[in-house]
């Protein structure tokens, strides 16, 4: 074997090797991202169902449900974008800034019936303070501008999904 051979097949392999390591490196970090979603974006694209996702939006008012399962608290509540709604089931204590009409994010995965099977519960921590991607989220679906203010307030948001819509348009308004 010639010494230019021998140099072929050196840098040959060290390029192996380096490709086999980004891919080991790209794999291993692929499987540990967790992305942000919107209900609206959970409906429209639904993510697999052991995927980990983190999903965020306000909590409807109105919606949270509170039952105890021997010692564990379970708890049930809507999160919503303003254009859709995904019910979140929880195992476990709520955050104490954790209400209705806040932002929220939950971490978790989407179930086979369209519902979020959450891990944890992350509540935002004073009055002004909305998660990016909450903020980001609403101004996408064109319910927020944050140049106009605050986001708006936690009664509006039961008549801002699409289900809630068409079921207030069919109730009578009082005081009209």
């Amino acid at each position: 074997m010639t010494r230019k051979s021998r140099r072929l097949w050196l840098v040959g392999g060290c390029l192996i090797g380096l490709g086999t390591a980004t891919a080991l490196t790209l794999s291993a970090f692929s499987s540990n991202i967790v992305f942000f979603m919107a209900p609206s974006q959970v409906h429209a694209h639904p993510p697999a169902a052991d995927r980990t996702i983190r999903l965020g939006g306000m909590v409807v008012a109105g919606s949270v449900r509170q039952q105890k399962n021997g010692d564990t608290p379970t708890n049930q509540f809507d999160v919503t974008d303003g254009q859709d709604a995904v019910t979140v089931h929880y195992e476990g204590i709520l955050p104490d800034l954790f209400r209705e009409g806040q932002s929220v994010v939950a971490i978790g995965s989407v179930l086979a019936d369209g519902s979020f099977r959450a891990s944890e519960v992350l509540a935002k921590h004073d009055e002004t303070y909305m998660p990016k991607e909450v903020a980001e989220a609403l101004r996408r679906s064109g319910k927020w501008d944050p140049r106009y203010g605050k986001p708006p307030d936690a009664a509006s948001w039961n008549s801002m999904t699409k289900t809630a819509t068409s079921q207030d348009k069919a109730a009578p308004q009082h005081g009209s």
